[in-house]
């Protein structure tokens, strides 16, 4: 009898793995941010901070092809999807290594968003593959570790890089790191139906685990319409949408933010930068922590996840003071408060995925919940772009501190328990969304309050308005789109 079928402890190996994957799939995205603010690479490569968030935006756009990547894994499975995309991970962060121009970083950062999507994807695919309910929690939050303690380990990596080599040698690194991982991955990774070393116990165990309403359908393809028209879908998504500015905040932004405002130099960047990944790492660990106390004293799995992202959020209006304290540490104990408070609350909203849809659809819905959080992400940094010049960094900082307080209220109202009816499905939660968007900014510039206003009936193109918010615009429209085409086919299905 082998190690692992002794110890039945082979779906912790299997986790730490994808961990491990996660630390490199962080650190591979993060290298840039932290290169970027060194003397060496803006002489190197010059940009503005509008063509930076060009930059990290073309990077958020294809990131949210995560439907797309998603869908992959759960055709072709996880083990062949995941190497193929990891070893693309490490190609494009070679070639990084080599840019000269900004555009010819963002044309490599679109290609790597598109590439790194099967993070969270591939995460919670194995979450709800490999372990029991009652572990989902934990194991979730394990491997939710590798994305602060990747982005944690940036700093020191390109400090050594730039001062032993130059600050392309890092890229360099972070890609070596990235194609021994695949190894690691094509050696010991399998599904549990397939894996040899997997004991009976252990198989009973994480099979008895499983709740009847997450079993795969036999054979069926995930019905991407239907799932877009469950309410559950959107109690996750919405969420995810107003939470993750908090984390592409810390990851593209915190560097700059920490050298230009608050006058750190590279070795007290270094430092810096760590810490509220540090503390985002406990969070991790604290979310599931929080849900399992909870559901020893008798409080239902789903609506223990409420509280525990409830619990976050309210931690999270921390973020609202940074920009007013006047201590540089003080500010980053600040950051430190919101790194840990929004990792006990993003993955604690991750994971409730494998709660409520079926295996053989978690992969797609975690990649379009994934698509909904880096397009909350993309408008952001766009604003943070178009914007900081003018009104600093403290109103995103405000922004962030309320933001996950509407994400509290939408998880509330819109996710049903297993036990409930789910509802029927149904258009009207993106159509009504896709109005307020587009209908209030519309009325927001046509008012003449905006700073660039417009008439009702001029086309945004014709005014000073940022990207950000015809983004903002074009995206509201096309969700109101969807819900209609959503709610035809739903009243379609019922009359047939």
């Amino acid at each position: 009898m082998g190690f692992w079928q002794r110890t039945r402890a082979l779906r912790w190996w299997i986790i730490a793995i994808v961990m491990l994957g996660t630390i490199i799939n962080y650190l591979v995205r993060q290298t840039l941010g932290v290169v970027v603010a060194t003397e060496s690479f803006q002489a190197d490569v010059p940009m503005t901070k509008e063509q930076y968030s060009w930059v990290t935006g073309v990077f958020q756009a294809f990131i949210m092809l995560q439907p797309v990547v998603g869908y992959i894994l759960d055709r072709i499975g996880l083990r062949n999807g995941m190497a193929i995309f990891a070893t693309a991970w490490a190609l494009l962060t070679f070639a990084h290594g080599w840019v000269t121009s900004w555009q010819g970083l963002a044309a490599l950062r679109g290609a790597l968003g598109f590439a790194e999507g099967t993070s969270h994807t591939a995460g919670l695919k194995v979450v709800s593959e490999w372990f029991p309910a009652k572990e989902r929690g934990l194991a979730g939050g394990i491997y939710n570790l590798g994305a602060s303690a990747g982005i944690a380990m940036a700093g020191p990596i390109v400090a050594i890089a730039v001062v032993w080599w130059n600050w392309r040698a890092a890229f360099y690194v972070a890609g070596a790191l990235a194609l021994l991982w695949v190894v690691l991955w094509l050696l010991y990774y399998r599904r549990p139906e397939e894996h040899p070393n997997l004991s009976p116990e252990e198989r009973a165990l994480i099979e008895t685990g499983q709740e009847a309403h997450v079993q795969a359908t036999e054979g069926a393809r995930p019905a991407v319409l239907s799932l877009l028209g469950r309410r559950n879908f959107w109690g996750i998504a919405l969420p995810r949408f107003l939470a993750d500015p908090t984390w592409a905040t810390l990851t593209f932004w915190l560097p700059l933010y920490l050298s230009e405002v608050r006058g750190f130099n590279l070795g007290e960047l270094a430092i810096a930068v760590v810490l509220p990944f540090v503390a985002a790492d406990i969070g991790c660990l604290a979310g599931p922590a929080l849900v399992l106390w909870l559901e020893r004293r008798g409080i239902a799995l789903i609506d223990a996840r409420r509280w525990t992202f409830t619990i976050g959020a309210l931690m999270m209006t921390s973020m609202i003071f940074v920009g007013g304290v006047t201590s540089p540490y003080m500010a980053v104990a600040l950051l430190s408060i919101g790194a840990f408070a929004h990792q006990t609350l993003s993955v604690t909203c991750i994971t409730m995925a494998s709660d409520l849809f079926r295996k053989n659809e978690v992969g797609t819905v975690a990649g379009m919940a994934g698509t909904m959080a880096n397009l909350g992400v993309l408008i952001f940094t766009l604003l943070i772009g178009a914007l900081v010049v003018r009104i600093g960094y403290d109103p995103f900082f405000i922004a962030l501190g309320v933001l996950d307080l509407i994400a509290a209220a939408l998880l509330w109202t819109l996710v049903r328990k297993p036990d409930q009816d789910p509802g029927r499905e149904s258009g009207w939660i993106p159509i009504v969304l896709g109005a307020i968007l587009s209908g209030g900014l519309t009325l927001f510039y046509a008012s003449g309050v905006a700073p660039a206003p417009c008439t009702l009936f001029t086309s945004f193109s014709a005014c000073d308005v940022p990207i950000a918010m015809r983004g903002i615009w074009g995206f509201g429209l096309a969700l109101a789109l969807l819900g209609i085409i959503i709610e035809i086919r739903a009243r379609g299905t019922r009359a047939a």
